[in-house]
């Protein structure tokens, strides 16, 4: 088939979700530019900094568009066929993904600039608080471990990404530096730098960086240590130029998350989004022009993913549906939806949202480009991985060699505008390599929110050290360096996936409480069906990954020695352990629900055990959204009346 018909078909779909079904949700949530937003109200030049929509729509797209949308598609498309995983991503990711984004960044938005562990406290009380806020810090940690490995990988195999990233990089510290510190105006510099990062992937091919020495390096790649890294961990195991490269990485991400926003975050998520655009955009006006025009067949040839094939047209050259069940995988439900971590919906994105975002939003309504429009977005960058595979029809065995794969299928599709493919590859490596940095650092800033809240106010010597910044966002890299250095990364993705997954059904769950406390006129629909859906498929694919499939392989003597046998318990352990908390959480949320929304007519907190001094369900319900006070607030003050207004319903 040709891939021009994935294209439209989601095209379709996601034009439909953003005109008709996001303007009701703006509605629904009653969008309103006269209120103050947090990022003006605790405007403090460090985390909460007003940005323009442009910018932070740069950020936030960047930020949750990071390996997860090209691997998941990837490694189902060719597990399943690419009709399942396309089908997934082009009607669950406006109606499911689209929706979780918007929700979270919308509630966020109305709490403060608090994270989603936050809000679900202020309903359920400050064990949910406490439970989420831990799965989310665990999860922060599988997520840098996961991507720095990724970014290694690309720029083992593509050493041009590797010098157009640190030069993209520097470029944006410098016009961070011209936007706010010398005031200098927008619109020019922005023209300058975008220029500049696009003629780092000119440098990037006439000087390739590596920065350890291995066999099948590209011809005049400048190699900085030489065999000096041999020592690293991994370096055996994989090679010692993706060993040094993850160690960078989380040396980066560790800098980054603790810079003030705008010395990084903000200029470079700007310049990141003009390579975003420009890639997606790219390959999907190629799919276009090729279909129409004509498509002249090209090499394509990647060492490092054993690639060596030869695109003669744009049609698919994989099965449209393999099977109901993958030999590896298991069953395509819940395989499907737990593979494809990103593309359709990623409960990253709601600490994205309630974590960075919610605190630079400008105006309310900026909420409904940047929370749905840059999921769509996303969905967009996934079906680009299906086509980029299933045009190419390689091996992706191993999870290095799938992510190497979207910029070979990616760089052959821009040869249909006339790109070399060279140039084209390393392009589209450069674009690839500017979602996994900004996620990684991104994820790292967020785990130091994560424990910031955790703690809560200090109290004591050791509660002080444990939210300095430096010493949080360090027990984040350490933690993920220490995941990835053991040389299980393999495992680590689909504990990720299901984390994942799982966290986007909490994060549903925080969104219907909200809305029930709200008021009785808000329909749960919305958000409620995609939470019934995604607490069933994550609670099925942990239980098979625990009990079913992992046992298996270690009782059938399959799991390759003593490390890797104990490693899969481990995950066992874990996946259970993410059950129990899913199931927790869910009870808590429910509870609440029933109780604002049932006969009782009153509102409790931690699962139905009422607290001294509560209030009714709907004196609590006619606060303004957001603004509701904490329970112990409300004991000690209990008479006292609201002074926000209540919002219109629909």
């Amino acid at each position: 088939m040709q891939v021009l018909w994935l294209v439209l078909l989601t095209l379709v779909t996601f034009t439909i979700g953003y005109v008709g079904y996001s303007r009701y949700l703006a509605r629904f949530v009653d969008l309103d530019d006269d209120r103050e937003t947090p990022a003006h109200k605790y405007r403090d030049g460090q985390e909460y900094v007003p940005s323009q929509r442009s910018v932070l729509l740069g950020h936030h797209y960047s930020s949750i568009a990071g390996g997860a949308p090209i691997a998941g598609p990837i490694t189902a498309a060719a597990a399943f066929g690419w009709l399942p995983a396309i089908l997934w991503i082009a009607v669950g990711n406006p109606l499911f993904g689209a929706v979780h984004d918007f929700m979270s960044l919308s509630s966020s938005m109305r709490h403060e600039g608090k994270s989603i562990g936050y809000i679900i406290g202020e309903y359920v009380g400050e064990r949910g608080k406490d439970m989420l806020l831990w799965f989310a810090f665990l999860t922060i940690i599988l997520v840098i471990a996961a991507f720095a490995f990724l970014i290694g990988s690309i720029f083992d195999a593509f050493p041009q990404a590797a010098t157009a990233s640190v030069l993209y990089i520097a470029l944006a510290v410098v016009f961070g530096i011209y936007l706010y510190q010398l005031n200098l105006p927008f619109l020019p510099g922005a023209v300058v730098f975008v220029a500049a990062v696009f003629a780092g992937v000119w440098v990037g091919l006439e000087y390739p960086i590596a920065l350890a020495a291995r066999e099948g390096l590209p011809a005049g790649t400048i190699v900085l240590f030489g065999s000096a890294l041999d020592w690293l961990p991994l370096a055996g195991a994989i090679n010692p130029n993706v060993a040094a490269w993850i160690l960078v990485t989380v040396l980066y991400a560790f800098a980054a998350s603790v810079l003030p926003v705008w010395v990084l975050l903000q200029p470079r998520d700007f310049l990141t989004s003009s390579l975003l655009y420009t890639g997606v955009g790219g390959m999907l006006l190629a799919v276009i022009v090729g279909s129409i025009i004509g498509f002249t067949p090209v090499d394509v040839v990647v060492p490092a993913a054993g690639i060596d094939v030869t695109v003669s047209s744009l049609e698919t050259q994989i099965a449209a549906f393999t099977g109901f069940v993958h030999p590896a995988l298991g069953p395509i439900f819940p395989f499907l939806f737990v593979t494809i971590a990103c593309g359709t919906i990623s409960g990253f994105h709601s600490l994205v949202s309630s974590g960075t975002t919610a605190k630079q939003l400008n105006r309310e309504s900026d909420a409904r480009p940047i929370g749905y429009g840059a999921m769509l977005g996303e969905g967009l960058l996934a079906v680009t991985a299906v086509i980029a595979v299933s045009i190419i029809a390689t091996s992706t065995g191993s999870l290095d060699a799938a992510l190497v794969t979207f910029p070979a299928g990616g760089g052959a599709l821009l040869t249909a505008l006339g790109i070399p493919m060279l140039a084209a590859a390393a392009f589209i490596g450069l674009v690839f390599a500017s979602f996994l940095l900004t996620s990684t650092d991104t994820a790292a800033r967020l785990g130091r929110y994560m424990l910031e809240e955790i703690v809560g106010t200090p109290e004591t010597s050791t509660q002080e050290l444990a939210v300095n910044r430096y010493v949080s966002t360090g027990i984040l890299a350490i933690g993920g360096y220490a995941l990835v250095a053991s040389g299980t990364w393999e495992n680590i993705w689909p504990l990720f996936g299901g984390a994942n997954q799982t966290l986007a059904a909490l994060a549903l769950l925080v969104a219907t409480v909200w809305l029930a406390n709200w008021s009785d006129n808000k329909q749960l629909i919305s958000t409620g069906v995609p939470l019934v859906f995604m607490i069933g498929v994550t609670i099925v694919a942990l239980l098979w990954i625990g009990v079913v499939r992992n046992p298996q392989t270690i009782l059938a003597g399959e799991a390759g020695g003593t490390v890797a046998a104990a490693s899969l318990a481990l995950q066992s352990v874990v996946a259970l352990v993410l059950v129990g908390l899913t199931l927790g959480l869910l009870y808590l949320g429910v509870t609440n629900v029933r109780n604002v929304r049932g006969d009782a007519g009153t509102a409790v907190a931690d699962g139905g055990e009422r607290t001294d001094g509560s209030r009714t369900a709907r004196e609590l319900r006619s606060r303004e959204p957001g603004e509701r006070r904490s329970r112990e607030q409300t004991s000690e003050d209990e008479g006292s009346e609201s002074s926000g207004s209540e919002p219109g319903d629909d």
